[in-house]
């Protein structure tokens, strides 16, 4: 088949993926989620993702939201890890499945261009060596406030690879971006992990954050239709 059928048969299926789902219409969570998977028509199973818009200004520090939870169903999708860590520290780690566990010698690994790994833990002691690779990794660099610098390597390694653990991180545009799972998943689960992730979101509330704080909730499988969620039933199966 010629690329350019291959393009016209995806923005069909496209087009009639779309034209189910009613642009004008705010979903309860469920319904939103339900008509999310209806609408995912690839052959892998489609990762389920949420944007939720935030009132806050991420050029302003005191209002950068950003942090770790873990979801009850997780997302589905396991992770490289690999960890900066020393004695019983480094053993902890290759003992929860960390895909790379090493000191001095993974900083200089990395600092050769080695980039195979989708999340970075350190220890609290190995952040002064670590710290040099700022430059390099930017945002992927292990931080506090995602819980990636830990005493407790095991907790988070463990975590990671069973796809429980979500980082989330706010935007220039103040938007939150977080896989929610898998179009596999019951619709129900998708709705739990949501709502977690809302919850999450809504203790995470900067102080300074004045107006409505959670503006607008998209759903959408890969290469699917955005649906909107509305937002105060979202928020109510939040405080359950």
């Amino acid at each position: 088949m010629r690329k350019q059928d291959r393009k016209h048969i995806v923005s069909a299926r496209y087009k009639a993926e779309v034209a189910k789902v009613d642009k004008a219409a705010v979903y309860e969570p469920l319904a939103a989620l339900e008509l999310v998977k209806a609408t995912s028509s690839t052959k892998f199973d489609s990762t389920i993702d949420v944007a939720i818009n935030l009132g806050v200004d991420p050029r302003q520090g005191d209002q950068m939201v950003r942090g770790t939870t873990d979801l009850p169903h997780g997302t589905g999708k396991s992770q490289k890890v690999a960890v900066f860590a020393k004695g019983a520290n480094a053993e902890a780690a290759t003992a929860a499945g960390a895909d790379e566990v090493g000191a001095e010698e993974l900083i200089t690994k990395i600092q050769n261009g080695w980039r195979d790994f989708d999340v970075l833990v350190a220890t609290p002691d190995m952040m002064p060596a670590v710290g040099k690779l700022g430059r390099l990794l930017a945002a992927r660099m292990p931080n506090p406030k995602s819980g990636t610098v830990t005493t407790d390597v095991a907790k988070v390694v463990t975590a990671i690879k069973k796809a429980t653990r979500v980082a989330y991180r706010v935007d220039k545009g103040g938007i939150i971006h977080a896989p929610i799972g898998k179009a596999s998943f019951p619709a129900e689960q998708l709705q739990e992990n949501l709502s977690v992730l809302v919850g999450t979101l809504i203790k995470a509330k900067p102080s300074s954050s004045k107006g409505r704080y959670i503006q607008k909730i998209t759903v959408s499988s890969s290469m699917g239709p955005g649906v909107s969620v509305d937002v105060a039933v979202a928020q109510r199966g939040a405080d359950k």
